[in-house]
């Protein structure tokens, strides 16, 4: 006796409009996948672009004259010259570089959150036991408020770094800080590795507060330029008064140049 078998087979038309189906989803998830790319390589370039063209032509990148003395009065954005190329301001740098590495010539080796690696001169170690180990830095105009700077420490994921070596605040001098910088779109001035991503937003006459030994000062921002990663001339000390330096990488994600907020101790 015969066997049979019935198998339910759906309408043709019923099939067609599944499989119709199923193609329309797939080029709707390839289209979205297409723009998510697009968008995601976009956040990363934009802020980079963006800042080339908008951004970085407010600053100086270069300096007028070859001396190196008359270079770094330039940097605080004004220099007294006599026929010579020399400053009336008293003005020094430390020549002597122990460590001819710079920040960006070893692209897989370099640790960007230490601030040994972003300069080839001072010593870490150099601070004094005499003075506080950290103080106290607010920029409202960019909404951070009390953000630690530590003296005589290299770690830039922890806190700001107070370059050793330098002025401290409130007195004669330039007080030199950096601070890590990633893209804009993840600034978060409670998080040290994104806390100077904004910098570049400052503008002349901006005020930065700086909470040191139990006493407020209040510097505003005079000059704002970039330099090339091996300029140590950022690092000298100009003593006619009380400077403030703020440093941190850019364009924004990159560290191929060094921007410089530079300002002036003023009245509160």
């Amino acid at each position: 006796m015969p066997l049979y078998r019935y198998v339910k087979k759906l309408p043709e038309t019923e099939s067609g409009n599944k499989k119709s189906f199923d193609k329309s989803k797939l080029r709707i998830i390839s289209i979205l996948l297409i723009v998510s790319g697009f968008f995601l390589v976009g956040s990363a370039v934009y802020p980079v672009i963006a800042y080339q063209l908008l951004v970085s032509p407010r600053f100086a990148t270069s300096f007028v004259s070859p001396s190196t003395d008359a270079a770094i009065a330039q940097s605080f954005g004004a220099a007294t010259l006599d026929h010579n190329g020399s400053t009336h301001n008293s003005i020094s740098v430390e020549r002597a570089v122990s460590n001819p590495g710079v920040l960006g010539t070893e692209i897989d080796l370099v640790d960007l959150t230490k601030t040994s690696n972003w300069l080839p001169i001072a010593d870490p170690n150099s601070s004094s036991e005499e003075e506080p180990s950290s103080y106290l830095l607010s920029i409202p105009k960019l909404s951070i408020f009390e953000a630690r700077v530590n003296i005589g420490t290299e770690d830039l994921k922890n806190s700001l770094i107070h370059y050793p070596g330098t002025a401290v605040p409130g007195r004669y001098g330039n007080t030199v800080i950096f601070g890590h910088s990633v893209l804009p779109q993840f600034f978060n001035p409670k998080n040290y590795t994104t806390i100077f991503s904004t910098l570049p937003t400052l503008k002349i006459g901006d005020e930065i507060f700086v909470d040191y030994n139990q006493i407020k000062y209040k510097y505003v921002v005079e000059h704002m330029l970039e330099v090339k990663p091996n300029d140590i001339s950022i690092l000298a000390q100009r003593y006619d008064d009380s400077y403030l330096t703020l440093i941190t990488c850019v364009p924004p994600g990159t560290y191929l140049r060094r921007l410089i907020v530079r300002a002036r101790l003023t009245r509160i």
